[in-house]
């Protein structure tokens, strides 16, 4: 099975696969088949192949987790700089606005740590790390609310107001008195 990016799993749920392999191992060593296995502890027989297969070649050390597919890029120093930077604000970094992108926080990190991150890549370790997704109110600043409150009670029921029943009509493409 192929998971996204940095493996799709954290460590507990690593470690309750590696489980549900050791309890096939077991039932190998008991003579069970594939089918049994895979309906036992509910996964494809393709899966039960593969760890049978890996279990023959190279014992129980071939069912065994390999751990994290990869090591986190930043250390918790760093990313702790990153928050802090982050924090101060695009405008402190060179940029003309106050929105954070993806891809500005990726060059941001490019430029700090000297690592490359995909854009999908710090939505990841962002995400990792506890920030989210945010979009600002889209609101003029020279709003002005009480101005606008004045303008729903008064206006807005006038313009609103219902317009007058049209009359009789025709459904024909004609006058009638055209004919």
């Amino acid at each position: 099975m192929s998971y996204a990016q940095g493996g799709g799993l954290t460590d507990a749920e690593r470690a309750a696969r590696e489980r549900v392999r050791l309890q096939a191992v077991e039932r190998f060593e008991g003579g069970q088949k594939n089918r049994e296995i895979a309906a036992t502890l509910r996964v494809s027989e393709w899966s039960v192949e593969r760890w049978r297969r890996q279990w023959r070649e190279r014992g129980q050390a071939g069912v065994l987790s390999k751990g994290s597919p990869g090591r986190p890029r930043l250390s918790e120093t760093q990313i702790a700089r990153l928050e802090r930077e982050l924090e101060r604000g695009p405008l402190v970094h060179g940029w003309a606005d106050q929105r954070w992108t993806l891809a500005r926080i990726k060059t941001l990190i490019g430029r700090l740590f000297h690592v490359s991150y995909t854009v999908e890549g710090t939505w990841l370790l962002l995400k990792r790390h506890g920030w989210s997704w945010q979009q600002p109110a889209r609101r003029a600043i020279e709003r002005d609310d009480t101005s606008v409150e004045v303008w729903k009670k008064e206006t807005w029921p006038r313009v609103k107001a219902s317009r007058r029943s049209a009359g009789p009509g025709s459904s024909l493409k004609t006058r009638p008195g055209s004919r």
